[in-house]
């Protein structure tokens, strides 16, 4: 399953400038691992970055302009970074499969003369087969919604990174004619969209002729991020089995259905790992309402007589879910979870962190798994080369930083000492 190896992200809100694991030309630093936590103190930008993988999934989905009004965000000039007048920018590194050549995405986005934003700028690229150095070839190079692509596994152009994100396309496309006598190479093709608010890859990616366009655009709109609200599973959906749980959790009732009707066996087996981990929850399952409703129901083992998910705690809704979520036969490539301990018992916290390892950790199709949290106890069961320290400089953004950097950190992790405990003590901190 494709895995991020590494992301930038800059003018996006507080987020000036952050990378987190390896990009193309940083090839010494350590790639993100298949479990990644961002820890913070309220008010450094977690909830940001969190918002920042949103913002992307939105762009592809709904239009940069759509992207930046969603979710309460306010529009461009709410979430550029305050101060900035350059562009918000993205860049994706990340491979297909482990063997696989890495494929760098880059997005700019601003603001045209009337005051809306468009897509200033986008670019995928990949190195030849053989390469280990040197500049990737760009197989999809657009400014302002016109561009060129290359088809199938076309090795691309290679650009002089010192003119960055705004390209001269007219200059690239004379010199690719003048190879072929004049005429527009068989391996390319000029792209013009007719709306530049609209990514590239949201139209090049549903062609067969564009299989790495095509392969970057299902991962990005195969995201997972958790809006899971205790309330909203709480909800009484109409009856009938849905394979995937939604991002706010409405539907749980409607996979449980389909868990136990298709996947059976794999469904009694989360409830095991649910019981062995919520003390008391003998058998979950569903009864439908004489209006068709579906009602999602708890045997407790001291009780004959079973309680309704509108009776049950914050918590043990907010575990089901996410074991639920978890157990999918076909997960996401890439789970995004924000302060996941909110409502949880703090002991059930390092259960948690485990089971999440252990599922990005597991087969080769596991997803990988992105937390944001600020709970001393979660980060008690992380590894240092897994933790990144999130903090906000004297001028108001953010930086961050591994926590397998500081060489003494690392040391008293492997001496027993608990990550949690460090940085409740301010260990971690770089001030």
């Amino acid at each position: 399953m494709a895995k991020i190896e590494g992301i930038r992200i800059a003018n996006y809100r507080v987020l000036k400038d952050l990378t987190l694991g390896k990009l193309w030309n940083t090839q010494r630093i350590q790639p993100l691992t298949p479990m990644s936590v961002v820890i913070g103190k309220n008010g450094v930008g977690k909830s940001s970055l969190f918002d920042a993988f949103g913002f992307l999934a939105d762009c592809l989905k709904l239009g940069v302009e759509e992207a930046c009004d969603a979710r309460g965000r306010g529009g461009f000039e709410r979430i550029r970074s305050q101060g900035s007048d350059g562009p918000i920018g993205f860049e994706v590194y990340y491979r297909e499969e482990p063997q696989a050549r890495p494929i760098t995405y880059e997005l700019a986005i601003d603001r045209d003369d009337t005051g809306r934003p468009y897509v200033s700028g986008e670019r995928l690229r990949q190195r030849g087969k053989g390469q280990k150095h040197g500049r990737p070839f760009s197989f999809l190079v657009m400014n302002d919604g016109r561009g060129l692509a290359w088809k199938g596994e076309a090795q691309g152009q290679q650009i002089d990174e010192a003119k960055g994100m705004t390209i001269d396309l007219e200059s690239l496309i004379a010199q690719i004619a003048k190879r072929v006598a004049g005429e527009q190479s068989a391996e390319s093709e000029i792209v013009e969209l007719q709306d530049r608010r609209k990514l590239g890859i949201a139209t090049l990616g549903a062609l067969k002729q564009h299989p790495r366009i095509s392969s970057f655009r299902q991962f990005v709109e195969g995201w997972y991020l958790s809006y899971f609200t205790p309330d909203a599973a709480r909800g009484l959906p109409l009856a009938g089995p849905q394979k995937h749980l939604n991002i706010h959790g409405d539907n749980l009732g409607n996979v449980v259905q389909f868990m136990e009707r298709e996947h059976r066996e794999r469904f009694r087996r989360i409830l095991n790992r649910i019981a062995g981990r919520i003390p008391g929850i003998d058998r979950i399952d569903t009864e439908q309402s004489p209006d068709g409703r579906l009602l999602l129901r708890f045997n407790d083992k001291g009780f004959d007589d079973p309680f309704y998910a509108q009776q049950m705690s914050d918590g043990t809704l907010k575990v089901f879910a996410y074991l639920i979520m978890l157990g999918d036969p076909e997960p996401p490539p890439f789970i995004c979870i924000e302060e996941p301990e909110n409502g949880l018992y703090h002991k059930l916290l390092e259960i948690l962190a485990e089971e999440l390892r252990e599922h990005a950790t597991g087969k080769k199709s596991a997803p990988q798994i992105f937390v944001t949290t600020h709970q001393p106890y979660f980060v008690d069961a992380l590894q240092p080369d897994e933790t990144w320290i999130l903090e906000k400089q004297p001028d108001g953004f953010a930086r961050i930083f591994r926590a397998s950097d500081d060489e003494v950190v690392s040391s008293m992790v492997a001496e027993g000492l608990p990550l949690g405990g460090l940085w409740y003590s301010d260990y971690l901190d770089r001030k």
